[in-house]
């Protein structure tokens, strides 16, 4: 019975059961792929879907069979009981991924494997009915543990065979050796069960084991693989490494048809976690005759940052890279790489674009390079945003440039820098021991270097670190200069925030954005699409009588909003930019639901745009599976948003293109997943804590008081910051202010003189 309702909670996760038929009949790439069959690459699912779900679960098995390509391959690692009964487990250790320690506490032991001594509690130590009240668990301590508390029973090789039905069917014999010691066949266990079950491939690291079973085997039903493992390990029968062994394909020829080997056997990292050349073991092995798989594929463990945390781009290096393609892949995701292939790869940069959707850089790309650098803009541009965005900040001669925050401590190194005796507390803009741009001159923030912003460094998640200082600050005047010449951009975003603060400080960011953007040429309709983006309306209301697009950001998550704010908001903004949660609200990065609010913001003729999309795993809810692109589509397709503000901008303009957008019935691996179905596979005590939801949008909650007028500050009450330049340019102070200025520089020069 537990398992029919395991079923039933994993169909719910997808929108309807049309879509998985769909894909049951939709045809891959027509394009040569470069395997040795010049077929499709295979998707092979470690233990089902193991990167959420409890490892060789029957619910695991399952989802990876709702959820991925049609022709996907099921992966069982099997261990063998003291009763000679195959069990599909990912360790040979029990205790690493179930809960057999609680229940069978006197039965922990310590065995050597390969060598090794091992402690823990293994399956040769119990009889299968001894097994029957273990229940499997998330045994990867970073993935969640809240599945753990529905009941999985371990499942027989033969159970996963009948009961998951998988289109293909994958057996790893990773020890043999170790339970021939203790009298156990796998040989003798896995020609036995050839009798009853297709078995699609079998791989095993002993070139004994392969050797051995070589000949009892129909070689047209079942392949032989051959997996590799550290260069550096010693293969038991050969007492070669595998690093030497993979040089000699030929050998591994006789006795298996494939081999298994770790991604970096064929794209190597160095050091820092940056690709190298790839190798020539694919191409080796295809010479060969053989067919290669790659493992390791995660969704969830940092992997090269040329990939920009992005797992389908990892994929299309090993599949659609124009040299060569493996054979399959083996991931702990399994329906990552079902749409790489089917749905993003052969993309080209100029395909047609298959959602209407708005890209919006808000710093460029930023998760590449520090933000709102020439770089940054640079890479933004070539890879498909379609606005630019600037945050425009202030500096104390009144010259307007693009940052990120006011506060210098935050996007350079100027905490390293001298002007750290500048720091202070600035309490009204809740920032302790910053430096405000508007204490530096323009030309002592060119000296500053820019730093890149590691949104999630407390995860050790570092973005870029070779690029983390490189780049150029620009100024507003030379950031619209760039993008008007952005044949492939668009349009810019102004961002605008701290306004009334700045008027205060005697310095009128409204009227200096205006100036700049008059003096570039963006006030006549011919130019490019300017946006006016602040979460201050009194900001939008100043720029009510000019041309440009007035985008309002609610910053805080909401979770309605009224209608009679709906009206207000009209009254100053032509659209609207909004968080993530107040799409899909969540508790503890679990997906709890849907709002209303794209929805009514529509109605009310309101574009919407939403932020802030990372390529970080840890930035999405589970419900997303550590896949970006999956993030996007649940926005795009699942709630209809008009445009995303992301920081890495090739991945949704890669997104845009991808050919699953289509088809008339999506495949599943493209269908919106329903908000709140993952809850439904925990057990109630393993359920997330309700949290209060979020508020309502209110008119009030919109409505802000005019801007202050621009202060007239007298220079001799300075606090010690760097002197203003000779000739600011408009900054939208009175020309009174400019003339008090310097002629209280002429008064000083002439003391000077006299003295």
């Amino acid at each position: 019975m537990w398992k029919m309702r395991s079923v039933l909670c994993l169909l719910l996760l997808l929108c309807c059961s049309a879509a998985f038929v769909a894909a049951q009949r939709s045809s891959n790439v027509t394009s040569k792929w470069k395997t040795l069959s010049g077929d499709a690459p295979k998707v092979i699912a470690r233990g089902g879907f193991s990167g959420l779900l409890p490892d060789s679960s029957f619910n695991a098995y399952m989802f990876a069979s709702l959820i991925s390509s049609a022709n996907w391959t099921a992966w069982c690692d099997v261990q063998l009981t003291k009763d000679r009964v195959g069990i599909c487990f990912p360790d040979i250790k029990l205790n690493n991924a179930s809960d057999v320690e609680t229940l069978f506490k006197n039965k922990e032991n310590t065995y050597l494997v390969n060598g090794v001594p091992q402690k823990g509690w293994f399956s040769v130590d119990f009889n299968f009915k001894d097994l029957a009240l273990v229940s499997l668990k998330q045994g990867v301590y970073s993935r969640s543990p809240r599945f753990d508390g529905t009941p999985q029973q371990i499942l027989t090789v033969q159970d996963v065979a009948t009961q998951v039905k998988p289109p293909g069917f994958w057996l790893n014999i990773q020890h043999d050796s170790f339970y021939s010691q203790r009298n156990l066949s796998m040989r003798s266990f896995v020609l036995s069960l050839s009798r009853s079950v297709i078995v699609n491939y079998i791989s095993s690291p002993e070139v004994k084991f392969l050797q051995n079973i070589a000949s009892r085997l129909n070689a047209r039903v079942t392949k032989r693989v051959f997996r590799f493992l550290g260069e550096d390990d010693m293969e038991p029968s050969t007492n070669q490494t595998y690093g030497s062994l993979v040089k000699n394909l030929t050998f591994i020829k006789t006795f298996a048809t494939g081999i298994l080997v770790p991604k970096h056997y064929i794209w190597p990292v160095d050091s820092s976690l940056y690709l190298q050349p790839h190798t020539s073991v694919v191409l080796d092995a295809h010479t060969e005759g053989l067919e290669i798989f790659a493992a390791d594929f995660v969704n969830d463990v940092p992997f090269a940052y040329n990939y920009s945390y992005d797992p389908v781009a990892e994929y299309l290096k090993f599949i659609d890279n124009g040299k060569f393609s493996v054979d399959g892949v083996l991931s702990d995701f399994p329906m990552t790489p079902s749409a790489s292939i089917d749905c993003f790869s052969h993309l080209g940069k100029n395909d047609k674009t298959q959602a209407k959707l708005q890209i919006i850089s808000p710093e460029g790309a930023s998760g590449d390079y520090p933000g709102c650098t020439d770089l940054a803009y640079t890479k933004a541009a070539h890879d498909g945003a379609d606005v630019l965005g600037c945050p425009v900040q202030m500096t104390k001669d009144g010259i307007p440039f693009c940052l990120g925050s006011i506060n210098l401590v935050d996007k350079t190194t100027a905490a390293q820098s001298p002007f750290m005796t500048n720091a202070r507390d600035v309490p009204e803009l809740h920032i302790k021991n910053g430096i405000l741009t508007i204490n530096l001159n323009w030309s002592d923030i060119q000296k500053l270097t820019p730093a890149i912003s590691n949104r999630w460094s407390e995860f050790r998640l570092l973005r870029n670190p070779k690029a983390r200082i490189d780049g150029k600050i620009m100024s507003l005047e030379d950031f619209l200069a760039f993008a008007k010449n952005a044949t492939s951009v668009s349009g810019v975003m102004i961002n605008i925030e701290n306004a009334a603060y700045l008027a205060k400080q005697g310095l009128g960011v409204t009227g200096a954005v205006m100036d700049t953007l008059t003096k570039a040429g963006y006030n006549n309709k011919t130019a490019k699409k300017v946006m006016i983006q602040s979460n201050d309306s009194s900001v939008l209301e100043e720029f009510k009588k000019s041309i440009y697009e007035l985008v309002y950001f609610v910053d805080d998550d909401i979770g309605d909003i009224e209608n009679s704010t709906l009206l207000e908001i009209k009254t100053f903004a032509k659209s609207v930019v909004i968080t993530k949660q107040s799409v899909f609200p969540n508790d503890e990065a679990y997906i709890i639901g849907q709002t209303n609010v794209v929805e009514k913001l529509q109605s009310a003729s309101l574009p919407v745009y939403v932020r802030l999309f990372n390529n970080e795993f840890v930035s999405q809810a589970w419900d997303f599976f550590s896949d970006s692109s999956a993030e996007l589509n649940n926005y795009v397709l699942g709630a209809g948003i008009d445009g995303v503000i992301t920081e890495y901008p090739g991945t949704a303009a890669r997104y845009r293109r991808n050919r699953c957008l289509g088809f008339k019935d999506l495949p599943p691996y493209m269908s919106p997943v329903q908000p709140g179905s993952l809850l439904t596979l925990m057990a109630p005590q393993f359920m997330p804590p309700a949290e209060a939801p979020n508020p309502v949008l209110t008119e009030k909650d919109v409505t802000e008081p005019p801007l202050p007028p621009v202060a007239k500050i007298n220079p001799a009450s300075d606090n010690g910051s760097t002197a203003a330049g000779p000739n600011p340019p408009p900054n939208g102070q009175s020309s009174l202010v400019g003339s008090i200025l310097m002629s209280s520089v002429a008064i000083l020069l002439a003391m000077i003189v006299v003295s």
